[in-house]
């Protein structure tokens, strides 16, 4: 069963806590590290991935990776990226691990941290997968503020030592924070970033920071226009000009809006807002392999309900 492990870490030499599953057998097996959301820690529930990788008999590891995003240490910092790079190593250390097939998931505050880290360590992966992604920090800064969600906007400047907007240091620290500014190393890694077509409205974070990421992945000819992303956040609704996407059984008869795949990464618009949906995410890792070319076709349902899960905040 999950439990609680501690791994060391090179930066600060502390022990990092974390929640973990040791695959059983003498075989190498794959490797889920999951990310928990911007409030959360490695005490968060994380039974929709860790139940998965019991059954499916993978390693898993749900690190800290210095708990809540308001925290200097947290938010993408130096100390978060080492966290992660010594999760890993642990578990190729302490447990069987395939190494064609290390997977990286998460939502929200995780799905930030995962493009994160596949900009800042596209080599330490097979495959990644986030939702409803943060990639812009001071942009993120900005939607939150004089809005419902403007405590957002109080977690990054107490993050990142001020506002992005009104102080040099702040900005910088945004800057390093933010997926964007990595993203160009993981030219060579295969990405999935999916979100609900209604976040921004009735979740917290708007769908144009999902679609910035894709873009700056994507082949120029593939990039939606900021004409078109200005469209889409308004009017929570796809342009007439762009194809209609087929169906994906994966995401339990929700409709796929937009569905854009350039080089080596893909986009999903879906009917949902600020939404996690385990099955896709973990169906669609398990098929892809280090070994392989990336694997873009449409997913097999879930065996039972499709696995959705709002996310914490």
């Amino acid at each position: 069963m999950i439990r609680k492990i501690t791994c060391p870490c090179k930066f600060d030499g502390t022990q990092q806590p974390a929640m973990a599953y040791f695959a059983e057998g003498n075989e190498p097996r794959p490797l889920l590290v999951a990310l928990h959301t911007w409030s959360g820690d490695f005490t968060q529930p994380c039974a929709n991935y860790a139940d998965l990788c019991i059954a499916w008999n993978w390693n898993f590891i749900f690190p800290n990776f210095r708990g809540p995003n308001w925290l200097e240490d947290g938010c993408g910092s130096e100390l978060v990226v080492s966290d992660l790079e010594d999760a890993v190593a642990h578990m190729k250390k302490t447990a069987d691990v395939d190494p064609a097939r290390i997977y990286l998931a998460g939502g929200s505050g995780g799905g930030h941290c995962t493009l994160l880290m596949a900009g800042r360590r596209p080599d330490l992966w097979t495959a990644v997968s986030a939702w409803c992604p943060i990639s812009d920090i001071a942009a993120w800064h900005r939607e939150c503020l004089n809005t419902r969600c403007r405590g957002y906007s109080e977690h990054i400047e107490s993050a990142c030592g001020g506002d992005p907007a009104r102080s040099e240091h702040a900005a910088k620290e945004a800057r390093k924070r933010s997926p964007l500014t990595w993203l160009p190393n993981a030219a060579d890694l295969t990405v999935d970033i999916s979100t609900g077509i209604h976040d921004g409205h009735t979740g917290s974070v708007p769908v144009s920071q999902a679609i910035r990421a894709y873009n700056l992945l994507a082949a120029p000819e593939d990039r939606i226009s900021e004409a078109d992303i200005a469209f889409i956040v308004e009017h929570e609704r796809i342009p007439e000009h762009l194809a209609a996407p087929a169906a994906d059984p994966a995401f339990a008869g929700r409709v796929i809006h937009l569905r854009k795949q350039s080089r080596r990464v893909r986009l999903t618009l879906f009917e949902g807002g600020h939404d996690l949906l385990p099955w896709p995410a973990m169906e669609w890792l398990s098929r892809q392999n280090a070994a392989h070319a990336p694997d873009w076709s449409a997913g097999k349902p879930a065996p039972e309900t499709g696995g959705q899960t709002e996310l914490a905040k």
